[in-house]
């Protein structure tokens, strides 16, 4: 099973401009392009509740999403078997479920929380970020504030349009592959 991170970013590290969750406010069309056919091509998609709440995704049969929160029965009235799920379980526990289900692909799409304690765990195998060519100063970082020293390899960076919007994926170095 391979586990992927991906974000979007500016070239000082924020996810968000100025606090504002909405991505789609300043990312390039190209990303959000990308970013679609990656959500449209993945079966199992895990997202924070502080990801979920202000932009609830639509539950449909192709898509498993998983929204972590320390509150699931909060949302119990929106669960749709094989569709729609809320969980308390932490990282490891959900990552060997989905293993255990045959999951191939798992895309953890946000937020800093989910990515941070997924990255603490050693649980993500490749990280897709879309760096656009923005400096905000102000904003989220992808990660909550703790102490990492993760290696990782670059796989391929593809400049996709004419403002320098670049997309990176790189494979997680386990701590003991560095």
């Amino acid at each position: 099973m391979k586990t992927i991170l991906i974000f979007v970013t500016t070239l000082d590290g924020k996810i968000t401009k100025w606090g504002n969750p909405d991505i789609r406010s300043w990312s390039s069309g190209d990303d959000q392009d990308y970013f679609d056919t990656i959500w449209n091509d993945t079966r199992t998609i895990i997202m924070g509740s502080g990801t979920y709440d202000p932009d609830p995704v639509v539950p449909i049969q192709k898509h498993h999403y998983i929204v972590m929160t320390r509150r699931p029965e909060k949302y119990k009235d929106k669960e749709i078997s094989g569709q729609l799920e809320f969980t308390k379980e932490n990282p490891k526990e959900l990552i060997t479920r989905l293993e255990k289900e045959g999951q191939e692909i798992i895309l953890v799409v946000g937020g800093p929380n989910v990515a941070t304690f997924f990255l603490r765990d050693q649980l993500i195998d490749e990280l897709w970020l879309t760096v656009e060519p923005k400096i905000f100063g102000n904003g989220s970082n992808f990660v909550i504030e703790e102490k990492f020293d993760i290696s990782l390899i670059l796989l391929n960076s593809e400049k996709v349009n004419n403002q320098g919007t670049l997309i990176n994926k790189y494979r997680v170095l386990k701590r003991d592959q560095n």
